[in-house]
């Protein structure tokens, strides 16, 4: 029998009014199968070790590292300087935006109790120790920290898209997200469908049911 002491740290001091939510938020066996937070013992550093990008992530495979991170190029060069809850994951999208040439070395400092605050201010003071503006925090940030969620999203396999949408779903079902309905109701409506509302509204000249739909598809 399992014991507070023994369930996984989110599992334990749920309100008994919340378990049914908590219950259905992680329903999922697989959801935590892999560390939140805490690094391997092969990637724990105190960030001045530089590492060819491809072996930092290999040897982090089965962990989700927080930290702050230094991409370099082949030379050396630092092209961005950043921050993530998952760095490996971060790293998958800016490899995949930027390639291999310029993403070649990585440093990383993991945190693993990871704050807002504590890594902006690490990541100001390497910033701070280089006498050149990296391009991925300058003047080609929008290839970088910009972007970095859909890159992120990109990189991810077809299992981890889809496991990323089923749970991006049961949140959006968790807190009623009014905008739900209205997007399942338009992407239920067939393309020939869509076609005939226009053609009916050209011929009978009442607009009003395409300006109704438009302006709940901009309020949403």
């Amino acid at each position: 029998m399992e014991t507070e002491n023994n369930l996984q740290i989110e599992h334990q001091n749920v309100p008994v009014e919340h378990q049914g939510l908590h219950s259905f938020l992680y329903s999922s066996e697989s959801e935590h199968a892999v560390t939140a937070v805490t690094a391997s013992p092969d990637t724990v550093s105190d960030g001045s070790q530089v590492l060819p990008l491809e072996i930092w992530c290999d040897r982090s495979q089965n962990t989700k590292t927080a930290g702050v991170y230094a991409v370099l190029a082949a030379n050396r060069e630092t092209q961005y300087i950043g921050y993530s809850r998952n760095v490996l994951l971060s790293l998958k999208g800016h490899l995949t935006q930027n390639g291999a040439e310029t993403c070649a070395l990585v440093r990383v400092q993991p945190f693993t109790f990871p704050k807002r605050e504590a890594m902006e201010e690490l990541r100001d003071a390497w910033l701070s120790e280089l006498d050149y503006i990296p391009p991925g925090n300058g003047e080609m940030s929008g290839m970088w920290a910009a972007t970095v969620g859909e890159v992120a999203k990109a990189a991810m396999s077809a299992a981890e898209r889809q496991a990323y949408e089923e749970k991006k779903l049961k949140l959006r079902k968790a807190i009623a997200d009014t905008t739900l309905k209205t997007e399942t109701e338009k992407l239920n409506i067939s393309d020939d469908e869509q076609r005939r509302r226009l053609e009916e509204a050209v011929k009978n000249d009442d607009w009003s049911g395409v300006i109704d739909t438009q302006t709940q598809e901009t309020r949403s």
